[in-house]
């Protein structure tokens, strides 16, 4: 049995969540996100709309695996439409820098070209100062993304750690020729 799928999903602060079909739709201060589940899953909320529970029509191992799927996906849709998420990125190397201009994100990461990246009309990206980016929005998949695509463009190199990483993120650095010797 799946542990994840047993359990109940918490409907609380703001959330609302409503089935039509196969498709769910959470709506909450931070916004509006939808989702349509597998057939062999189905989704229930309780009378007074305080818990969603997902349950499963056979036990094959397809059926398992969605079961927990879509109670994580439901869970994370609960938490973006209230808290919402966020990434934070940070770009280390001499003259790199980050801007946004207007709906797109400039970067300088020691290219001979300055990189554009499209902001999604869905997520708020902002950059406190020039050498740090943060990405929010109410779907966890998307801001998660866009962070992933950001970083791809100059991932932090090993000798000299330069490039884009995630805050917090430890970079291996390696020794170089010098330290053969």
């Amino acid at each position: 049995m799946s542990r994840i799928g047993k359990k109940p999903v918490a409907i609380s602060g703001g959330a609302k969540l409503s089935l039509d079909g196969n498709t769910i739709n959470a709506e909450g201060p931070k916004g509006k996100l939808t989702f349509t589940h597998r057939p062999e899953v189905s989704v229930t909320i309780n009378d007074d709309g305080t818990e969603a529970v997902v349950t499963r029509d056979s036990d094959e191992r397809e059926s398992r695996a969605f079961h927990g799927l879509t109670r994580a996906v439901i869970a994370n849709m609960i938490e973006g439409v209230t808290k919402g998420y966020e990434k934070k990125l940070e770009i280390i190397g001499v003259g790199y820098l980050a801007a946004i201009s207007g709906d797109t994100l400039q970067l300088r990461v020691g290219f001979a070209n300055e990189l554009h990246k499209k902001i999604p009309a869905d997520l708020q990206v902002t950059c406190p100062d020039q050498t740090h980016v943060v990405v929010t929005g109410c779907d966890k998949q998307r801001v998660g993304q866009f962070a992933a695509e950001v970083r791809a463009l100059r991932k932090p190199e090993p000798y000299k750690g330069k490039g884009v990483r995630y805050q917090g993120e430890q970079v291996k650095i390696k020794p170089g020729k010098s330290a053969a010797k």
